[in-house]
């Protein structure tokens, strides 16, 4: 039984074998109806639990649809349905799930209760999303970038505003995939340093540079996301723009990287805050194939976790 923790938890030839897969998944669907079902239905009787105790659009609507087109069924619970943790203990819930489901993907909030599902379920658990990793939309990423460029491996990542949750899956993949990442915002919102150090007794090469125009010189993959959250307060917001205003990712700092370098924002964005709509969708911007690629890199890394 395989879990999808962390991508720093897992092995760099499983990783690789994952996003060769979702390749291939998505080069045999080309042309093919979007409501069809694969030729292979590796989840033909199996029955997936998909829990959102964090709101989600593309996480939902990814892993539903990838299900389905593999054959398997989904049921999708929020934490208000559940009470996660609440009137139940997450290792109980995990115990009674693991007696009706194949599989479980959750996104939450605290790292903890993914940790608890994961020790307690005897079915595999996905990492859908947690306050301090998203090793899902990596895996999309990467295999965003080697659709476009090929081979990540010795190429330079910059990511651009806040260290957060998406930053350190990065961060983590760096370390496994041998990729460079240089961190450029402010110090108040660097990455965690047990990241970074973890990375770097890999071999990765990671960099803190506060000028952004600096850091983006000679990078082939230029990310930003979000600086704030649905849920932080209008005095965070208010803060986190100030302190981020001068990472904004735009023309003048795309024209710093290589003439090829790609764009990645993970979405939901907001617009011309932490990247302009002039980079979002300009010649650099694969912000599209992106998202779409969420589908299949999740059906791989939901295929490598059952064994199929």
């Amino acid at each position: 039984m395989n879990n999808f923790l962390d991508i720093d938890k897992t092995s760099p030839a499983d990783l690789r074998a994952m996003i060769d897969n979702a390749r291939a998944m998505k080069t045999a669907r080309n042309g093919r109806p979007k409501g069809t079902p694969d030729d292979e239905r590796p989840l033909d009787g199996h029955m997936v639990a998909l829990i959102f105790e964090k709101p989600s659009t593309r996480t939902r609507v990814s892993f539903d649809i990838g299900v389905r087109q593999m054959g398997g069924q989904t049921m999708v619970l929020s934490g208000s349905e559940m009470q996660l943790g609440h009137g139940e203990t997450i290792a109980d819930t995990a115990r009674v799930l693991s007696r009706y489901v194949d599989l479980i993907m959750i996104r939450t909030y605290e790292e903890q209760t993914l940790l608890d599902m994961a020790e307690y379920a005897d079915v595999p658990v996905i990492n859908g999303l947690t306050n301090r990793s998203h090793p899902c939309q990596i895996m999309a990423d990467i295999m965003t970038f080697e659709e476009h460029r090929g081979p990540i491996a010795g190429k330079k990542v910059v990511w651009s505003g806040d260290g957060n949750n998406v930053c350190a899956s990065f961060i983590h993949a760096a370390g496994q995939l041998g990729f460079d990442l240089t961190f450029t915002g402010p110090e108040t919102l660097d990455p965690e340093e047990k990241f970074v150090a973890e990375a770097r007794a890999r071999g990765a090469a990671i960099t803190i540079e506060r000028d952004p125009f600096k850091a983006v010189q000679g990078a082939d993959l230029v990310v930003t996301d979000t600086w704030v959250s649905m849920h932080d307060p209008q005095s965070a917001r208010e803060r986190r723009h100030n302190q981020l205003r001068g990472y904004q990712v735009n023309d003048a700092l795309m024209a710093q990287a290589r003439p090829d370098a790609l764009f990645m924002h993970c979405l939901p964005a907001h617009r011309d805050d932490e990247a302009t709509s002039s980079v979002m969708d300009g010649p650099h911007s694969v912000i599209f194939d992106e998202a779409e690629n969420r589908l299949h890199a999740q059906k791989a890394i939901m295929r490598w976790c059952l064994g199929k």
